[in-house]
């Protein structure tokens, strides 16, 4: 799962993307249409404007604005700036690798073999989509514009309570 804090990131980068690039955006409107705390947006702003996400402008017509088109931003550049590293272990971690304190031999860990292959997919999903799916018109096909296989995967998930999702995973 993403942090609450990632989640109000997505929103408040959405807010600024829907007003355009080069149109600034005040602090009070992105935590009203984001819905999001104005105290903790704050902290979020500051550290999308760090990684140069977002900058900021002074004035009467001054706020936080875009640097990059939405088709540029990545979810993963998000995930990574906002929560840190992605990898459900280090030692699979393209940005933050680790070797297990635990592990004698990374070919051989039955735990790494598990999730390699599993976060190396999900890893290039995440690359692959950017903010521009969250603004793209909804459709016949899934929610909020997603990609059709995204959308797929939705709909499925949202038909399965999540015992009969659990339980009819089965290793191939």
């Amino acid at each position: 799962m993403i942090s609450q804090k990632a989640k109000y990131a997505f929103k408040a980068l959405v807010v600024l993307a829907r007003r355009g690039q080069g149109e600034s955006v005040q602090t009070d409107e992105i935590a009203r249409e984001g819905a999001i705390p104005r105290k903790f947006l704050e902290q979020i702003l500051l550290q999308l404007k760090a990684s140069g996400l977002v900058e900021s402008r002074r004035g009467r017509a001054g706020g936080y604005l875009l640097t990059a088109d939405p088709a540029a931003i990545s979810v993963s550049q998000v995930l990574r700036i906002v929560d840190g590293p992605i990898a459900p272990l280090a030692c699979i971690s393209r940005t933050a690798y680790a070797r297990c304190r635990d592990c004698r031999d990374e070919t051989l860990c039955a735990v790494r073999r598990l999730f390699a292959e599993t976060y190396a997919t999900t890893l290039e999903r995440l690359e692959q989509t950017t903010l521009a799916v969250a603004l793209a018109e909804p459709s016949d096909k899934g929610p909020a514009g997603a990609p059709p296989s995204l959308a797929g995967a939705i709909e499925v998930l949202s038909e399965r309570p999540l015992q009969e999702s659990v339980s009819t995973v089965r290793p191939s």
